[in-house]
């Protein structure tokens, strides 16, 4: 078996939190690749080194003295090999990176510093190869991540090593200037390097024990998720779910690889498994829940509306000439609701209602502001009875007003829209009705 192991900020932000990982690594054999992100926050009001990287940059570009910050930045490394009890210098490496600086070689560059000089570290701490992850992840000319030559020579390289430390976040351009990843940071490289060496496991490790049920925030204690599907992950990441981004699941999840976060303060808990597809039926009838708030409804009366061709079309016409994307659309037969973004609405409110009224001839137009959006998601949900009811029945029993219902074909979610002020309410009382305390 192979896994590889990608681990955040807070999981290397000091010397203990090195030593954590290198217990987690080493308790296990077929944890052989390693992906880790630059040193994060020791504590609250710490300031995580990529920050502390932009800032010194920014300095140096602008012909500014930036001794103070680098020191800085050089004596959290320091500080970090001292804990481990390491002889290792990275003198020659600041002397680069110092050069570089000053020779604006590029915030992505700069940024990207912190990953390398952890993967030096790491790579030295553990025994492990060190691969710079410019050698082997490549950008094309306009800055897209180049999968085909990415994946030919990484593999290759893989291949003849047994075991490795890769930094996330950065690439290389065919210029050979450093690039970084928009989106996702570290987490896509892991996947990447998971997929490369057609991993049986890509383990995300970060400072919680997977993903909740719930916003906690908003629930108290909230149970976790054992096990998700990536269509049931997709959807929650959609709803605002603090979760993965896409760009960081896509290169594992084409190759059937599941992901487990794990918690590096926690090495004991399960986690949460992301997987392709399971047998196993969840413990609840839903997956999760979440929302977000700032939407605003604009429903279209028109009578024999279904009978007239290119309807539908010409209001949503209307809203695509104005830059505005719909996030979803219930309909019945004379009606035809568009629910949008409100903050982007609100930018071309006047020009979308003219032109509504000049391609529909519609007998009325309703708006409504201050609404929210609630997904519940869960693939227990088709082969149960009744959900839908008691969805309906807990936000009732809260005297929680549902404006819309919005149910996807695949039976995966429905998504209820409420106004904003019982956002918290309903919440709580769909999570209530699922969830049994334990």
């Amino acid at each position: 078996m192979v896994k590889v192991v990608k681990f955040g900020g807070s999981s290397l932000a000091s010397a203990e939190q090195f030593k954590k990982v290198a217990d987690i690594i080493k308790a296990d054999e077929a944890r052989r690749y390693v992906v880790p992100s630059a040193p994060g926050k020791r504590f609250s009001d710490d300031t995580k080194v990529t920050d502390m990287l932009y800032s010194c940059y920014d300095r140096a570009a602008k012909g500014k003295n930036f001794d103070a910050e680098f020191d800085a930045i050089k004596q959290r490394y320091y500080e970090i090999i001292e804990g481990l009890g390491l002889t290792i210098s990275l003198e020659d490496e600041f002397a680069t990176i110092r050069a570089c600086f000053i020779g604006k070689a590029g915030r992505d560059y700069a940024a990207s510093r912190g990953e390398y000089l952890n993967g030096i570290v790491l790579a030295n701490y553990l025994g492990y190869d060190f691969i710079d992850s410019a050698d082997v992840i490549f950008f094309d000319d306009s800055g897209k991540f180049s999968s085909k030559k990415t994946y030919e020579i990484l593999s290759d390289r893989l291949e003849g090593c047994e075991r490795a430390v890769i930094p996330g976040f950065y690439g290389s351009m065919p210029n050979d200037t450093i690039k970084t990843f928009s989106r996702g940071g570290s987490d896509v490289t892991g996947s990447i390097v998971a997929a490369s060496c057609n991993a049986d496991i890509y383990e995300n490790w970060t400072d919680v024990s997977g993903f909740l049920i719930a916003d906690p925030r908003i629930i108290e204690n909230p149970e976790p998720i054992k096990i998700i599907t990536y269509k049931e992950l997709r959807e929650l990441a959609y709803m605002g779910a603090g979760v993965l981004h896409e760009d960081s699941i896509f290169p594992v999840r084409k190759a059937g690889i599941p992901i487990n976060i794990r918690n590096t303060n926690k090495p004991d808990d399960f986690g949460t498994m992301i997987v392709e597809s399971t047998s196993q039926r969840p413990e609840y009838t839903i997956t999760g829940i979440a929302g977000k708030k700032g939407f605003t409804s604009i429903s279209i009366e028109k009578d024999m509306m279904n009978s007239e061709l290119g309807f539908g079309r010409k209001v949503l016409e209307a809203f695509e000439k104005n830059g505005i994307s719909f996030e979803h659309m219930p309909s019945g037969i004379d009606t035809m609701t568009v629910i949008v973004h409100q903050a982007e609405f609100e930018q071309a409110e006047q020009e979308v209602l003219a032109s509504i009224h000049r391609n529909c001839k519609p007998d009325s137009i309703v708006i409504e502001t201050g609404l929210a959006l609630i997904a519940i998601v869960g693939r227990g949900m088709r082969a149960t009875r009744g959900t839908a009811g008691k969805i309906f029945s807990a936000l009732s029993d809260s005297k929680v007003n549902v404006n819309m219902i919005d149910q996807g074909s695949s039976e995966l979610n429905i998504i209820v829209g409420i106004n904003e002020e019982d956002f918290d309410t309903a919440m709580n009382s769909i999570y209530n009705a699922f969830v049994e305390k334990k």
